[in-house]
This record gives C-alpha cells, structure tokens and sequence, in this order.
C-alpha cells in the first residue's frame, strides 16, 4: 500500500498563478493525485519532460493534477508575463504558481531543475525525484496510489482557463538566413513553420503543414515541432526541428522534405560514448555552414554536432555532455545549452545560454575558449571588457564586418562585441526575448521573439521597423 507519511507543505504563494482563474492551495485537491513540477521555463532538461506530463495527464485525467511550480533561475524569468509566454509557448493546460522567490522550492527542499513532487490524495508527500525521463518512474506509482485510495479519489476534472493570446501573422519566430537571391528564411516557430520572405515582409512560400508532428513528404504536408536553426547548401535548407530532436532537410526545388537524423527521441552521450559513430541530436538550436561541414548546436546534450554535407552522417565534434562552463580541447569542454552560431574565418562562436557565455571553437587549434561568462549562476547585464561583462541568457549570436553581434535576450537587447577591442556595448534595447540577429541588406534584422515581431534596425540612424507580414497571394 503506497502512501505518504509529511504533510505535503503548502504551494500557494504571493506571486500568484496563471494558467488557472483563481489562486489555489494544496487542500483545494484533496482526494486526487498531485504531481508538481519545479521548473523554469528556459532550461532545455525542463522543456523535455513536459511530453512526459502530458502524457500522465492524458492517461489520468480523472486522478490526477499536475500543478507547475516556476522557480525561476534568471531575473527575467520571474516576471508572470514571461512565464504566461513561456506557458503558451511550449502548450502547457495545467495551473502554474509563480514562485519567484524560491518559497516552495525551499519547503519541499529542491536542489536541481527539474524536479517532481508526487502527493498522495490525503495531502501528504510520497516522494520526489529529479531528472528527466520521469514517465516509466512514476505511472507505476500513480496505479498503486489509485488502487490503495480506491472509494476515497475525487475522480471530477478540474476545469482550469489556460493562457490564451491573439492569433498573429508570426507566432514566438526564431531563428533566419538569408539566401543568394536576397530574400530571408524564417523560423515561425510557434506555428512549425518555415517562411520565405522578401524584404518588403511578403510571404513566398511557406514550408511546413503548420500542425505540430514528424511526418517528411510535399513541403507544404510535411510537419515540424517547434523548429529553429537554418542553413542553406545549394538548394537544400537544413532545418533543426528542436522538440523533434531532428535534422531536417527541405529539397526547395521538389519541394520535398525529410528528416537527415534523428528519431524523435531525445539521445544522451557523455564524455567518451559514441565518439566516431554517428548520433542524433538533442534539441538542436541552430546551425551553420562551414564548407563541407554542417555544425549543429545539440542544446539538450550541452554539445556541437559536425555532420558531412556529403555523407549525412552526423558526429560529436565538442563537448562533454555535462552541463558547465569548461575550456579546453574538444574533447574536454563542455557547454551549457548551447543556441546560436556564426563564424568568422576558422572559429566558430557560440551563443551559450545557461551561462550567459560566449564561446569561441577554434576548429584549426582544436580548442574551445570563452569571451564572456563565468559560470551557470553569473549572470548580468554589465557592458564594457569582456573581462568585466555580464549577460543574460543569451540564444542568438551573428558575424559582421568582423564583429560579433548578440542577442542578449532575457536583458531584451542586442550587443555588439568588439573582437579587437575585446569590448561589448548596447546597440538595441526595448526587446521581448529576442532570438536571432541577422545583418541583411544593410539592416540589422531582430526576431523579437515573445512579442511575434520581426525587426528591421537601421544602426546609422538608429530608425526601427516591426516589419509587417503579409500572406502569400494563392496562385490562380
């Protein structure tokens, strides 16, 4: 008989909730199964067991309540408006409380994202566990608590009112290329879309059924879930497909797209597995060209993949696997969810979120050095040296005119880092959780991210345009 001995500590706090149209406390689900959810909405480990709770929820409606409880990592996470996007974002229907000053995390005596609680129906904890793949470990668990509270559960759903948000030309766009003919590729995320646009902001063509799934065939039947990096190679586009875990490659001449690597599976390697045989991504968050070579940011496995454009195979190029900070061979560094890449000669530069870093891979030397960042929990918004800078999560990174600039995105700015001068200042502020830069026909273009905007930046005369989206006209 399973049964929890502690009387489960309350989870209400004065932060307040979304997701829901009122505040609850715990004794507002007596007589059901209570799963929480300690999170924050921008680690990658977190945004992977939300299938997981979707899938309890699915199975369990009748029993059982998942509640998130958002304790943020990052100042800009603690704002309720950017949790409600994040919430939209990623599709969760269950409550969230905000818990901004670490209250419930604290009593229920949490050291590490994610986390789940399990609650039995009288109020009491069960147990708790942290980590991903939490599906297999604790529907068993929630069979037994069902069969020992037989006669006692409130099986009624609870019915909550979610988020909801006006339907916009963009939904959360991500990350953009330019292609030869000087038009852009766009990543509209939310909608699991790809755009081609012209400058003007008219819609080309769009790649992408629009329904969230996995399926290769014609561009416009094919679906994506949640894509982001893009790369152009002749004809071909390479899309990463984040929650898909996949490569994707769209044929933009027969209007075909299929999937290069990956399975829909999330895939782990640490340290010295699987080094030399090819592997599929995990979350991939970008991408980038560099002759024959294809270099993927791996955010959920904290490492960069190089795939041969000529073979297709795709290989662990840097990293460990473990989460931190740490300079080194390729073989030794390691990463922190690594999200936006540009080039410049033979580096390869990265936007390393979760550290507020920047990094830099000498592919020649074979080394992996960092500009900007000090650690998982340093974080900041401070110009100047690099030595002496601070950012805040970090996703999206671009080259120009032997620069670099960067999508500072939980400060909501875009910085220009000075390589010569070893110096980083503000060129745009006022932003919503940007993406992605892009230097195209003498602008700087800026997915405004949580605010579905494309931006077009004139840096001389400091002028900014939300550049408008208009539908493709049907062919008669």
């Amino acid at each position: 008989m399973l049964t929890g001995r502690v009387n489960a500590p309350e989870i209400n706090t004065r932060h307040g909730w979304l997701n829901v149209n009122r505040s609850y406390t715990l004794r507002d689900f007596r007589g059901k199964i209570v799963l929480l959810d300690f999170w924050t909405f921008g680690c990658i480990n977190c945004q992977h067991i939300l299938p997981d709770l979707k899938r309890l929820e699915q199975e369990y409606p009748n029993e059982l309540v998942v509640i998130g409880v958002h304790s943020a990592k990052f100042e800009a996470e603690k704002r309720k408006d950017a949790i409600r996007q994040a919430i939209l974002k990623f599709g969760i229907e269950h409550p969230v409380v905000n818990d901004a000053d670490f209250e419930v995390w604290k009593q229920y005596a949490v050291n590490a994202w994610p986390t789940v609680a399990l609650i039995d129906p009288d109020g009491k904890v069960v147990g708790q566990r942290s980590g991903e793949g939490i599906y297999d470990i604790i529907k068993p668990h929630l069979d037994d608590l069902i069969e020992t509270f037989q006669g006692r559960l409130n099986l009624e759903p609870y019915r909550f009112k979610p988020e909801t948000t006006e339907a916009s030309a963009l939904r959360f766009p991500s990350k953009m290329i330019a292609d030869p003919e000087g038009n852009l590729y766009l990543s509209d995320s939310g909608h699991n879309q790809i755009l081609k646009l012209d400058t003007a902001g008219h819609v080309l063509e769009v790649i992408g059924s629009g329904q969230q799934g996995f399926t290769d065939g014609p561009a416009e039947e094919a679906t994506f879930h949640e894509p982001h990096g893009l790369a152009l190679h002749g004809q071909f586009l390479y899309v990463a497909d984040a929650k898909n875990n996949a490569l994707r490659k769209v044929d933009l001449v027969q209007k075909q797209v299929k999937t290069v690597a990956g399975t829909g599976e999330l895939s782990y390697y640490f340290f010295h597995e699987e080094i030399g045989v090819p592997v599929n991504p995990n979350s991939p968050w970008d991408l980038v060209i560099d002759g024959n070579q294809l270099y993927i940011a791996s955010a959920g496995n904290h490492q960069i993949l190089r795939m041969d454009l000529h073979t297709e195979k795709v290989y662990r190029f840097a990293g460990t696997g473990r989460e931190a900070l740490a300079d080194g061979t390729l073989p030794e560094a390691a990463f922190n969810q690594p999200s936006g890449l540009t080039l410049i000669d033979h580096t390869l530069y990265v936007a390393d979120p979760e550290a507020s870093a920047v990094r830099a891979v000498h592919l020649e030397k074979g080394r992996v050095s960092t500009l900007i960042g000090r650690g998982l929990f340093e974080f900041g918004d401070e110009d100047g040296y690099f030595d002496e800078a601070y950012l805040q999560h970090c996703m999206g990174i671009t080259a120009h005119n032997g620069n670099l600039y960067l999508a500072d995105t939980y400060n909501g700015k875009v910085k220009e880092l000075n390589l010569a001068k070893e110096r980083i200042k503000t060129i745009v502020g006022g932003l919503d959780e940007p993406n992605d830069v892009l230097f195209h026909n003498g602008f700087l273009w800026i997915t405004n991210t949580n605010a579905h905007q494309l931006w077009k930046v004139n840096l001389e005369t400091g002028e900014r345009e939300i550049v408008a989206i208009k539908a493709m006209v049907p062919v008669e």
